[in-house]
């Protein structure tokens, strides 16, 4: 009788230590998150003066060259 009631309770913790339910729902919120972080991030990045008035001199610069 003690060994049936360990070997359930061996079996019970085996269960709850492998289950995973909504494992993948949590890892594609994290992912929506961490997407959608990086996305704000590189707007700020691109919108900032230093960054448009660098691409700006780029494109300014390869259109006035002579070839």
């Amino acid at each position: 009788m003690v060994r049936r009631r360990i070997t359930d309770q061996r079996t019970r913790l085996l269960v709850l230590a492998t289950a995973d339910d909504g494992m993948s729902t949590v890892e594609y919120a994290i992912g929506t998150i961490a997407a959608a972080a990086f996305g704000a991030i590189l707007y700020t990045v691109v919108t900032g003066d230093s960054i448009v008035g660098a691409l700006t001199n780029i494109i300014t610069r390869a259109l006035n060259t002579n070839v």
